[in-house]
């Protein structure tokens, strides 16, 4: 009998990922296998934007955020979510 994909595999497949200012935007390229339709603020024209302004965008156009901010932890306990939000607390 074939193995059926969990329904938490396949909403990772379908996850865009929007990368904050402070992730490398390499890490785009590196996992469009995974994440096909995840971009850079920077692709967008939000490299300066301010938080509230990405937040937006996110919620606006399904993304899940990933960043090193604690700003947006602090805006997801505040709000809820949408969006989501990955808080990466790793070094550089």
């Amino acid at each position: 009998m074939p193995q059926i994909a969990s329904v938490s595999w396949l909403r990772c497949l379908n996850m865009k990922l929007l990368f904050d200012q402070n992730i490398s935007p390499r890490l785009v390229r590196r996992l469009a296998d995974i994440y096909a339709d995840s971009i850079h603020i920077r692709e967008i024209g939000l490299r300066d934007a301010d938080d509230s302004v990405i937040w937006d965008y996110a919620k606006l156009h399904d993304f899940t955020i990933v960043s090193k901010d604690s700003d947006f932890q602090q805006r997801s306990l505040l709000y809820g979510s949408p969006p989501k939000f990955i808080w990466l607390r790793v070094g550089n």
